[in-house]
């Protein structure tokens, strides 16, 4: 087991992402409690999510639910279980997961989508903060051969990369996810699907513009596995390179999986060391990363002293 050595001396560490990447990290960094928080995607239109959204105009809950569930993991509980049960054969419920009708249900009794979160989070007993990118109900687009293409969904299944990304409409980030970025020492990119996970709070100007701004150590995480859409064809050169040209993001240091080749024409620090789960296949070791992370963070500790 590896000892965190460093991790502890930041004062508040931000990763930001969607659910199944970005729980995978706050599931490692769990440890810091409130010192941690995550920044999630709410721009899903797919499988349960989707209908949700198309019923009641709310934002994407799934990714919230996946962290939500991660960060509990190692905690099982009724109330856990109860949270990822999907319905089966129950008419106009089947395919629905409890989780995301809680969330909906706790967000039409609050002021806020977040307050329905931190109210989840106590019943849950998870310490990590989760904040939704923005509050505001919003779609991922995409421009396509001067076309234009909308939604999560349409945009993994496209058979080219597009020029640009969007957020349909133009929203404003939730303050508390602001305030964090720029209070922090870390902020963590990925891993998880570059355009649905990784982007969509990036394109937002304010959460750029504060990323960009900080004086934080930016770590971009690396998949395991190549990604089923378009993007699974470009290099993690091209792809780091993307994100600069339409956000102006560039990460510090690449947290890289041993597992994978070597890429090249990087302008940041590569940190390189096996990452991927033994029992999970496509998958980060919490363990792994920890480890990567904090031996990182003593990067970012010695520049300072």
């Amino acid at each position: 087991m590896y000892s965190v050595k460093t991790l502890y001396q930041c004062r508040r560490i931000v990763a930001i992402g969607g659910g199944h990447g970005l729980g995978r990290v706050m599931a490692s960094l769990g440890f810091l409690g409130e010192r941690l928080s995550g920044i999630v995607a709410t721009t899903d239109d797919g499988g349960s999510t989707g209908r949700l959204r198309d019923a009641s105009g709310c934002i994407a809950w799934g990714d919230l639910r996946n962290c939500l569930n991660q960060l509990c993991s190692d905690s099982p509980n009724l109330a856990r279980i109860l949270f990822e049960y999907r319905f089966k054969n129950s008419g106009d419920i089947s395919g629905h997961n409890l989780g995301n009708l809680i969330l909906l249900a706790m967000d039409q009794m609050c002021v806020r989508p977040l307050d329905a979160i931190n109210l989840i989070r106590q019943m849950l007993q998870v310490g990590a903060e989760l904040i939704p990118m923005s509050e505001e109900p919003a779609r991922l687009g995409a421009i396509v051969n001067g076309q234009e293409v909308v939604g999560e969904t349409a945009i993994d299944s496209l058979e080219q990369c597009p020029e640009k990304l969007m957020i349909l409409p133009e929203i404003q980030p939730t303050d508390e996810a602001v305030a964090k970025i720029k209070e922090s020492d870390m902020i963590i990119l990925g891993p998880g699907s570059f355009m649905t996970s990784v982007l969509p709070a990036l394109l937002m100007p304010e959460v750029a513009e504060s990323i960009v701004g900080s004086s934080a150590l930016k770590v971009f995480v690396g998949n395991i596995n190549q990604e089923m859409s378009v993007v699974g064809k470009m290099s993690i050169s091209d792809k780091l390179s993307w994100m600069n040209e339409m956000t102006g993001v560039y990460p510090d240091v690449l947290l890289w999986p041993a597992e994978n080749e070597q890429s090249e024409n990087l302008q940041c620090k590569v940190y390189t060391m096996p990452l991927a789960d033994t029992f999970q296949s496509g998958v980060h070791s919490r363990e792994a990363l920890r480890q990567g992370l904090d031996e990182i963070a003593g990067v970012l500790f010695h520049q300072v002293t």
